[in-house]
């Protein structure tokens, strides 16, 4: 980096105001709200998605692209924004992020053009992932040792209060609103957070690294190399991406197969949310056990529950018995999404968004084409189809975890010489 450069860095960074230790308490509470904020733009319209299907006169696929380019942007956008955080600092980015999401919130409410809402949709992904990567470096930057690895157990069983919360609150807006309000109330919250964001927080980078780019992408080369943190993202993508097919198909099952209302459709995403929150919480409460042994027995539990569900078919298929082998699966995929999540973001603390940004970006990149591709080979159409969609995840899971075991016993053979 040219020495105008570092001055121009310089004179960005002292304009932003740094944290107040007398707000610091304050901080980590809007930190950990925003934490939720994906689940939130994800999930809260899925009740709706019937019902908008339905008012913007097109198919269910045409709507489930909506979620599907909502993943896509915010993967991708966690792929590079890291290295701007670590660079730049974390504050003014996610403070003009949560205004330009509020906005984008606002027009799709306001319009009956689907190609302006994939657009805004985009523009979502962009924004969330620029607001949830600054807010996890953010633990990074001011926490270490056991104090900093509690803080990252715990993202993922408070990220999940998006999807547990979510579709609850986006059943009934869209039972008494209209699908329409379900994206007000995001442009409500982003704006509310992004008051008390201006009042109560503030940078917490103190050492930016330089923005070169050939640095950068070395970082990256290494951080990618290093194969149990890439593998580990993999995973991270194949656990979601089972709850994230449940999201795109459940509530055409429930509410076109099973003939039950958008609120019904709420209260099933409710419960497993709840479910994938109970992964996390067992995962948080085994961190210190065998890594890899707990982790190939969660998969054997998937193995089971998957196979048990294709079988009960045969006999019964209704709400409770979709609802009774999602929350199963649901468990499982939150136990191993905790896991992973952890060790990733731990990996490299010295690059903390860089990491954060990666884990992030590479796992929703991977849902959400994994996720669109299986939900067109299966669609929307009863519990034997999402029962087949879960079990192309748990084959491709145990491929994954077989390869993590060659790389495990490589390392083992090299140690020993």
């Amino acid at each position: 980096m040219s020495l105008k450069s570092i001055r121009i860095l310089s004179i960005i960074i002292s304009f932003v105001p740094f944290m107040k230790d007398k707000n610091s308490g304050i901080a980590i509470i809007l930190a950990f709200a925003l934490l939720p904020l994906s689940g939130f733009a994800t999930d809260i319209y899925i009740p709706s998605l019937p019902a908008m299907a339905g008012a913007l006169r097109v198919n269910s696929v045409d709507v489930q692209l909506t979620l599907s380019l909502f993943l896509i942007s915010y993967g991708a956008s966690q792929l590079f924004v890291g290295s701007f955080l670590d660079s730049f600092g974390r504050y003014k980015a996610s403070l003009g992020a949560l205004l330009i999401f509020a906005a984008a919130s606002v027009i799709i409410a306001t319009t009956r053009n689907l190609y302006l809402i994939y657009l805004m949709r985009i523009i979502h992904g962009f924004t969330v992932g620029t607001i949830v990567v600054a807010k996890r470096a953010y633990f990074v930057d001011l926490f270490t040792g056991d104090k900093l690895k509690h803080y990252l157990s715990l993202f993922s069983i408070i990220w999940s209060a998006g999807p547990i919360v979510a579709p609850f609150i986006g059943g009934y807006l869209e039972n008494v609103f209209g699908w329409q309000s379900s994206f007000y109330f995001l442009g409500g919250f982003a704006f509310v957070m992004a008051v008390l964001e201006y009042f109560f927080s503030g940078e917490t980078l103190v050492k930016p690294t330089a923005f070169q780019l050939k640095n950068i992408l070395n970082i990256y080369k290494t951080m990618i190399s290093t194969a149990t943190f890439t593998l580990g993202i993999v995973m991270l993508g194949l656990a979601y991406g089972m709850v994230m097919v449940y999201n795109m198909t459940g509530p055409f099952i429930i509410e076109h197969h099973l003939n039950l209302s958008p609120v019904t459709a709420g209260y099933s995403s409710l419960i497993l949310g709840f479910a994938w929150m109970t992964g996390g919480f067992i995962g948080k409460a085994t961190i210190n056990k065998p890594f890899y042994k707990r982790l190939v027995a969660n998969l054997g539990l998937q193995t089971f529950f998957v196979t048990t569900m294709i079988v009960s078919l045969q006999f019964v298929s209704n709400l409770y018995s979709l609802i009774f082998f999602a929350f199963a699966i649901h468990v499982s995929t939150g136990f191993t999404f905790n896991n992973y999540f952890t060790f990733c973001l731990a990996k490299f603390p010295q690059n903390a968004g860089i990491a954060g940004g990666l884990t992030g970006g590479m796992a929703y990149v991977i849902i959400s084409f994994l996720s669109y591709g299986v939900v067109n080979i299966f669609p929307a159409k009863d519990e034997r189809n999402l029962s087949y969609s879960y079990l192309v995840f748990i084959i491709i899971s145990i491929l994954v975890m077989l390869t993590i075991y060659q790389f495990r016993k490589r390392e083992r053979q090299i140690a020993l010489k």
